[in-house]
């Protein structure tokens, strides 16, 4: 992970990420995909990513969102994204992309979400596929 203006808190059952920067430009999408892909080959799988700080994101990155939502799922891991301020959400809706993320107006509603999906898994295993 060399992306440097982001915070990782790692806790029992995810990590939270959470970028410094108000903008997030196209030339960071392969660094973000690649950075959350790595959650997914570890023990922690689970990634909430608090855009709190982000008041912009180029199309490319909205689109990453959007595809390592999908990535997650697909690995039986829970991707939340928490905190958007009302730019980026507009964003997203415009591009009709809010509804395919998992997004929680606060982290700690992002970590209630990252808890439940983890029991569901658990209860339901594989039941739960699409």
């Amino acid at each position: 992970m060399n992306w440097k203006e982001v915070k990782i808190d790692t806790k029992e059952k995810f990590h939270v990420i959470t970028p410094f920067g108000p903008d997030l430009p196209a030339n960071l999408t392969d660094k973000i995909r690649n950075m959350m892909h790595e959650f997914l080959e570890n023990p922690v799988k689970n990634v909430v990513f608090n855009a709190e700080n982000v008041e912009s994101m180029a199309d490319d990155v909205a689109d990453c969102l959007a595809a390592l939502q999908a990535a997650f799922q697909a690995h039986h891991a829970s991707f939340v994204t928490c905190c958007l301020q009302p730019a980026v959400r507009q964003q997203l809706a415009s591009r009709d992309l809010l509804d395919l993320l998992n997004v929680t107006p606060t982290e700690s509603e992002a970590w209630d979400i990252v808890q439940m999906e983890e029991i569901e898994r658990e209860i339901f295993g594989n039941e739960t596929e699409d």
